[in-house]
């Protein structure tokens, strides 16, 4: 557990320090990361599902979206099903400064990762679903107070 709580520490250290380069805070990041899976998934994300992604207020929502389409990450489009429905989509700009900041990050893990086998890094990203999945699970089990 230490080691997954270093990994953790010095992942959010990375993004905190690489936001900041960017004027980006946190918040920013995490929904642009929301937008860009469901973008590539190929399914539509609304300010409301985005909201609830990022457990936000729709308020705290649509101030989060104004920062995002002023500074150019952000597009706020009329869905082609339903006109009504808006949708989001992450602009090239922003997929450029998603390079920028993460692609460090990206080559030295994958320099990291290579150091492994095919077998070594099956096991790895199994042991990494399961703890995602049971860090999911904790997260939505409440916990009485004290």
């Amino acid at each position: 557990m230490t080691l997954l709580r270093r990994f953790a520490v010095e992942t959010d250290r990375y993004v905190e320090s690489s936001g900041t380069q960017h004027d980006l805070h946190r918040t920013d990041l995490n929904a642009l990361a929301v937008i860009l899976d469901a973008n590539r998934a190929g399914e539509p994300l609304t300010p409301s599902r985005l909201g609830a992604a990022l457990h936000l207020s729709s308020p705290a929502t649509t101030a989060l979206l104004d920062r995002l389409e002023r500074a150019g990450h952000v597009r706020r489009t009329r869905s082609t099903v339903d006109r009504r429905r808006v949708d989001l989509e992450m602009t090239r700009a922003a997929g450029l400064v998603a390079g920028e900041l993460f692609g460090p990050l990206g080559r030295s893990v994958g320099a990291a990762v290579e150091r492994y086998g095919p077998e070594e890094r099956a096991l790895v990203a199994r042991f990494l679903r399961d703890v995602i999945a049971a860090t999911v699970a904790a997260r939505q089990t409440p916990t009485p107070p004290s």
